[in-house]
């Protein structure tokens, strides 16, 4: 097969060296250690957010779990792709002492884990900050209504403040 010069391009030890694998699961490694240290900042900060607005607020709790299962969803993200990518890892055959994978593959799977990763990172520390900010300032609306709701109502002038 040509490549357009004129030379014949042919699959071998260039293409598939030893040290290719690496890249494969170095990638997958990537993924589940970025996606879940972002799902544990993610749940750590709106979980901060929680505790401080629970105190204030405690009925309102429950109602304010959405941020941290939210940021626990991306750990599980990782994961899944971490498996994917390390299951497209092949080994070499023992047979003929060929790597079938390849550079292509490693760098792809590279850019695949650390595209997830970072994503997920990034979605954590997002979600950290969002959720906190968000569940104190439900706490905060909670407790002016439950202000408002017990507030002493004035006296309509029955005549009971001496009659001016």
């Amino acid at each position: 097969m040509a490549n357009g010069f004129g030379e014949q391009v042919v699959a071998g030890y260039e293409d598939c060296p030893s040290w290719a694998p690496f890249l494969g699961f170095f990638g997958a490694a990537a993924c589940g250690i970025l996606a879940n240290f972002g799902a544990a900042w993610g749940t750590w900060k709106s979980g901060l957010g929680l505790c401080k607005m629970g105190v204030g607020h405690p009925g309102g709790v429950i109602k304010n779990l959405v941020a941290i299962i939210m940021a626990g969803v991306l750990g599980i993200y990782g994961l899944i792709v971490a498996i994917i990518i390390a299951g497209r890892v092949t080994q070499p055959d023992n047979a003929a002492g060929i790597n079938t994978y390849s550079q292509y593959n490693g760098w792809a799977h590279i850019g695949a884990g650390l595209t997830c990763g970072l994503s997920c990172l990034a979605a954590g520390a997002t979600i950290g900050m969002i959720g906190e900010t968000g569940v104190l300032a439900t706490g905060l609306r909670a407790q002016g209504n439950h202000a408002r709701m017990f507030r002493s109502i004035p006296s309509s002038g029955d005549g009971e403040d001496g009659g001016a």
